[in-house]
């Protein structure tokens, strides 16, 4: 793998994102078959978490020790990351430390500046403008269910945030198509659409979820507020009145499509429940294949 550190789907090459799902599917295979791959043995990884989490922790940290290595968490108020201390000043005493930095933030730029920084990989766990580890768990279920990329199209119905963001560089790199449906005033950032479709991305930007959703092979949400946001749940409830994922929504996809959520789930807000459950939901398959791509960033970034 070329890339030193996990950014965004968008700084990494299409080999890159290639090799990464494959050694995701790999290391999966291998686990399943009780064989070990200890290529960190001996090896850290600090965990920044600015944002509480359960699948980053969990995930991270599980996949650091089947891989032979051990994860240190650092909470919110463990180096109260900016503010005890520089961003900087942080990269440069964890580098010392450790062999990598897996950073859960609230803005980009605290991603951007470890990296700049740091001497030692880092992954971006999550940030406001991307979400590039679920992005790659996304891309592996749908390899894993549909076997392919080229001809699919993946909607999006809701916010265009982070995973709508990096839905869309992921997309555009492996050849599958990209619609979103949000309200008016929520479309995903426009230089980050643009780059994507200078790349070859198919992007397609609507406001009516059944439209967007006709003929999908996958079907996507995500929950309309974000953690830190909680200020505008009220007016983001009004906004999306009409954009819940339920069983007349999937009845325009097609009938094999599958059901995509990155969780947490706020059931009869952006999905029901029933349509959680669906026959086509691969919702949990999905979180699992976080554990699978985040071992192969590590492994990749790391050994």
């Amino acid at each position: 793998m070329e890339a030193t550190s996990l950014v965004s789907l968008s700084a990494i090459s299409s080999e890159d994102l290639w090799e990464l799902l494959e050694t995701a599917k790999h290391l999966k295979s291998e686990h399943r078959a009780g064989i070990r791959h200890e290529v960190l043995a001996g090896k850290a990884l600090a965990m920044i978490f600015q944002k509480p989490s359960l699948r980053t922790r969990v995930s991270f940290e599980t996949g650091m020790g089947q891989l032979g290595g051990h994860a240190i968490y650092l909470g919110p108020e463990d180096i109260k990351l900016g503010k005890r201390e520089t961003t900087e000043d942080i990269a440069l005493n964890l580098s010392r430390y450790v062999d990598g930095i897996m950073a859960r933030v609230f803005e980009h730029r605290t991603i951007a500046e470890l990296a700049e920084h740091a001497s030692v990989p880092v992954i971006n766990g999550l940030c406001d403008t991307y979400h590039p580890c679920q992005g790659l768990a996304d891309l592996l279920t749908i390899w894993e269910k549909k076997r392919r990329f080229e001809g699919l199209t993946l909607t999006f119905i809701g916010d265009g945030n982070n995973v709508a963001h990096s839905l869309i560089n992921g997309c555009a790199k492996v050849g599958m198509s990209f619609r979103i449906a949000c309200p008016v005033g929520f479309e995903p950032n426009a230089e980050i659409v643009d780059a994507a479709r200078e790349v070859g991305g198919r992007i397609e930007i609507g406001h009516d979820p059944r439209e967007a959703a006709a003929g999908a092979d996958v079907v996507y949400t995500d929950v309309w507020v974000s953690m830190g946001q909680e200020d505008s749940a009220a007016s983001k409830q009004n906004a999306f009145d009409g954009f819940t994922i339920d069983e007349e929504v999937l009845g325009v996809a097609k009938r094999d499509a599958i059901v995509l959520h990155c969780l947490p789930a706020h059931y009869d807000e952006e999905i029901t429940y029933e349509a959680s459950r669906s026959p086509g939901s691969a919702i949990f398959d999905q979180a699992e294949n976080r554990l699978h791509a985040q071992k192969a960033v590590m492994a990749l970034l790391m050994a």
